[in-house]
């Protein structure tokens, strides 16, 4: 292979980071540079990289032009796409379930005063059904905008693209700290550009938009941790463990592993974590506490941020299952249900739900097991939906369990060349999906991880070629 041979400076900051790599690692070989410390001329690329990079920090840190201008042009092209598809016109039976669904309820409560409450759009109660941060922003834009009016769901659905639009940023930093700017770059325009990401942003009000660019930004973070000095990164990975908590709590399966995956790394690097770990988790508390203590006044007993998992339990195990929802068994679509919610109370009928489904797993349990497998393969491979044709329906599962099977292509590459932060994808993969092995599947519940997979699937296409060419040149 042809080398270029450069020759940098050893008296400078960056010069002299050259230079203890070099006495670790000698000679520096990297993508056919040769490094030789001397006197100038210094034109080498490595020089002025590390150059650069020794003025860089958290305060002044600046993105590159394309992934700013990528961010914006997917903004932008998600707003003309409400406008042109006309998504902001929802159904308006069903007492306008369909905008929002429970948590438009809750947030229509919320603003007609009568306080967070009435999942259904019935009279029930206070309510837990759903974590609260959505529903209060929704009633926030109700009050602005007016409920269940046109501009409420112009508002609600540009502030999802926003959110869609800036996860593009995070995407760009991890793909390049575990991979290659070549890999950020592609990653950065396949999110911003592809129609999929958007389906979510101008189709639904709900947090499935955010939660996605919550989660990348804590990802980010557990990679960032791993060297970060001071406290102040741990208050940070705090802070947004507790905001994930009070908008998504499936986020949560996530927390144990992100947070022991950058304890041990900075364990290897001899960094002290355990007073930063003491102090995120009292920035989680402090955040996710006041809920928590209007749960207990209202209800009691503890709830922890929701109270419906017995529900959800219930909808993916019972005589009936088949490895999705039973959605005919919610109380919006089954008026016994609806009776039965508002007689029993929010809190009774989802542990009586709760109770069907553990006694139906206890004395099913193959059957459960079954389902379970079902389960797992809808989530990656996508869920059936009765109403589309064979055609359809083939082209909808190929398409979904191809890019799952990218993913984890991409995953294996990253486990066996020992990248940074390989582990941390894996453990991802591996914690997020498991809970709804359990409950029951749907396309929405794998868009939080998607940007991470992205990245990896990028990585298996075009990384795969980056070394294809690599080796040819060796």
């Amino acid at each position: 292979m042809v080398q270029e041979t450069c020759i940098v400076p050893k008296n400078d900051l960056a010069g002299r980071f050259i230079k203890s790599l070099s006495e670790k690692f000698p000679p520096i070989v990297s993508h056919g540079i040769r490094v030789i410390f001397g006197a100038g001329p210094w034109d080498c690329k490595l020089y002025n990289a590390c150059r650069e990079g020794s003025r860089l920090n958290l305060g002044d840190f600046q993105l590159p032009g394309f992934v700013v201008r990528a961010t914006v042009l997917s903004f932008v092209l998600q707003v003309a796409a409400i406008g042109a598809l006309h998504t902001y016109r929802f159904r308006t039976t069903d007492n306008h379930f369909a905008f929002g669904w429970e948590m438009g309820c809750i947030g229509k409560a919320l603003a007609q005063g009568r306080g967070f409450s009435d999942p259904f759009c019935v009279p029930s109660g206070p309510s837990a059904w759903e974590p609260p941060l959505y529903p209060y922003l929704i009633a926030v834009v109700f009050s602005t905008c007016g409920i269940y009016s046109r501009g409420s769901a112009w508002a609600l659905l540009t502030i999802n693209s926003l959110f869609a639009s800036l996860t593009s940023i995070p995407i760009y930093l991890i793909a390049t700290k575990t991979w290659s700017v070549k890999v950020g770059r592609w990653a950065t325009w396949t999110w911003a550009l592809l129609p999929y990401t958007w389906y979510w942003s101008i189709h639904w009000i709900w947090d499935t938009t955010l939660s996605p660019f919550l989660l990348s930004c804590i990802f980010l973070f557990a990679l960032e941790l791993q060297e970060w000095l001071g406290v102040r990164a741990w208050l940070l990975f705090g802070a947004l463990w507790g905001v994930a908590a009070l908008l998504n709590p499936s986020l949560l399966s996530f927390l144990p592993f992100s947070g022991l995956w950058a304890w041990n790394r900075r364990r290897k690097r001899a960094l002290q974590s355990l007073v930063g770990v003491v102090l995120a988790s009292l920035v989680f508390g402090m955040i996710v506490s006041p809920w928590l203590v209007r749960n207990y006044r209202l209800f009691g007993r503890f709830v922890f941020v929701r109270d419906d998992f017995g529900q959800q339990l219930r909808l993916g195990n019972g005589p009936e299952a088949h490895g999705r929802s039973m959605v005919y068994e919610q109380p919006n679509l089954n008026p016994v249900e609806l009776e039965r919610f508002r007689a029993m109370g929010e809190l009774r009928y989802g542990e009586d739900r709760g109770r069907e489904a553990k006694t139906f797993v206890r004395e099913n349990p193959v059957t459960f097991l079954v389902l379970s497998l079902k389960r797992f393969f809808y989530y990656w491979a996508s869920v059936p939906k009765p109403d589309d044709g064979w055609l359809v329906a083939i082209l909808r599962r190929s398409v979904f369990l191809a890019s799952s099977a990218l993913a984890f292509w991409g995953l294996a590459r990253a486990l066996c060349r020992k990248l940074e932060g390989a582990c941390l994808f894996a453990l991802l993969l591996l914690s997020y999906p498991a809970i709804y092995y359990v409950v029951y599947p749907h396309a929405r519940y794998r868009h939080p991880i998607e940007p991470e997979m992205i990245i990896l699937i990028i990585a298996a296409l075009v990384g795969q070629t980056a070394d294809s060419a690599q080796n040819s040149t060796t």
